[in-house]
């Protein structure tokens, strides 16, 4: 009988592309993936590090998993807790059979023979052969209409309260002419939209000309209609990469440009190596290249040494800017960083009221955002299914999600992988509401099934 494997994944998207490509290892040694913890004779959990309550809720998880333990379920902690704990995660769970880094799961299969064989050493690792890792990695496998796709891995830019050059190691690009070659592979398969995924990805150095150039060369992968990027660092926005914004039609009107604070002495203090005024004007010029671009961004409050000053500074540059998405968190004391050991650390009430007033005022900008979509036709790629059976969801080229309900199952199926024209007709916190809209003709109304069928 096949073997079968749970992955679960936290955090980032990085986080759920290697949760992909574990699957992918692991079919190549007979493992089928299953969505039920159940019913697997293997259960990864994909871990995140960046804030102390991802990790806690691995070890929650891990307690929640002993009875699977007992009936025979082997169990794996991959990603950056298991890289950064290690041998303290196995003393910590004992219901732990293997703990894999983030650079080495495509050691999975090795470590699993291993450990079946007695092997007492197979338990642990995490060591950094970033090169090896995708050199050794089977060929990717498309898997609906779309599709991440790692490009760079690592920072080396060591801002103060993150952990990713502790548990991702330097800054890494793969070669341009791999990445195209799992691109195009991606595009046979029935892919229409990528995502490329770094810690830095606007680093990426794999090639002349970097991002932009590679950018570039994507768009002209047959089958590929969509392209974005993230997540990316503002220093690192050059010339070439904003005009890029303005030129490559597939690029999509969105960016996610982290900033994580307005206050010039916080920036500091974080060592973001850039002033608020720097990441406005880059957003300015964005704009200019590209004026329909939407744009999200990261935000920490209660760094140590942020005064309520500082973080008038932080809602003062939310209003200038103005984003159509945005993530906000408590700061997060990671161990190792250089802001865990500050003796300013703000306290957590102060911190949670400062969190409640900026998420107040991003979420009122992502809505007035959403609701000037009502009335538009907005092209939507269609890839996964709405909450319910007769209803499709996908994403705008601004990254909104939308809605469309259907007459049926079948209706919603017809829609699925194609890219169709949507007028909007409601909009909410998170996401818009439409119906498919015909047009051919000069003539323009809500589309049947059989004009889907057939178009």
């Amino acid at each position: 009988m096949a073997k079968k494997v749970f992955i679960k994944s936290y955090g980032c998207q990085m986080n759920v592309y290697d949760s992909a490509r574990m699957a992918d290892v692991l079919g190549a040694d007979g493992y089928s993936r299953t969505e039920d913890a159940e019913d697997a004779d293997l259960i990864i959990l994909n871990t995140c590090h960046i804030r102390e309550k991802a990790a806690e809720k691995v070890y929650s998880e891990l307690g929640r998993l002993r009875d699977l333990k007992e009936r025979g379920a082997r169990i794996a902690v991959a990603g950056c807790v298991a890289q950064a704990e290690g041998e303290e995660m196995i003393r910590r769970s004992p219901q732990v059979d293997l703990v894999v880094g983030p650079q080495s799961y495509h050691r999975l299969p090795e470590m699993l023979s291993s450990l079946t064989n007695g092997d007492p050493d197979a338990a642990v690792e995490t060591e950094f052969p970033v090169e090896s890792k995708f050199a050794e990695l089977p060929p990717v496998q498309a898997n609906g209409p779309s599709a991440f796709l790692t490009i760079q891995e690592g920072c080396d830019k060591f801002c103060a309260f993150c952990v990713v050059p502790y548990t991702r190691g330097a800054e890494y690009s793969r070669p341009a002419d791999a990445i195209v070659a799992e691109a195009e592979r991606l595009a046979q398969g029935g892919v229409r939209e990528i995502t490329l995924l770094g810690q830095n990805v606007n680093a990426y150095h794999g090639c002349d000309g970097g991002l932009a150039v590679l950018l570039r060369r994507l768009s002209d992968v047959d089958g590929v209609e969509r392209l974005r990027y993230t997540t990316s660092h503002p220093h690192d926005m050059d010339d070439d990469l904003i005009a890029a914004h303005g030129e490559i039609p597939a690029l999509m009107p969105y960016l996610h440009l982290p900033v994580q604070s307005g206050s010039d002495r916080i920036l500091a203090r974080m060592n973001r190596r850039h002033r608020a005024e720097d990441y406005i004007r880059v957003v300015e010029r964005l704009r200019e290249a590209r004026p329909d671009l939407a744009l999200s961004s990261d935000f920490i409050v209660g760094h140590p040494g942020e005064t309520e000053a500082d973080f008038l500074e932080t809602l003062a540059l939310v209003e200038t800017v103005g984003y159509a998405q945005a993530y906000s968190f408590k700061y997060s004391p990671r161990p190792g960083t250089p802001a865990a050991d500050a003796d300013d650390q703000v306290p957590e009430d102060e911190k949670s009221v400062r969190l409640q007033r900026l998420q107040a005022l991003l979420n009122s900008q992502q809505l007035a955002y959403n609701q000037g979509s009502v009335g538009a036709l907005v092209d939507v790629l269609f890839d996964r299914n709405g909450k319910y059976d007769h209803q499709i969801a996908g994403r705008s080229p601004h990254m909104q999600a939308v809605f469309v309900d259907c007459g049926d199952a079948g209706e919603a199926t017809a829609l699925y992988g194609r890219t169709l024209p949507v007028r909007i007709s409601g909009a909410f916190g998170n996401s818009l509401g439409g119906h498919v809209e015909r047009i051919s003709a000069g003539t323009a109304g809500t589309a049947s099934i059989g004009e889907l069928q057939g178009a």
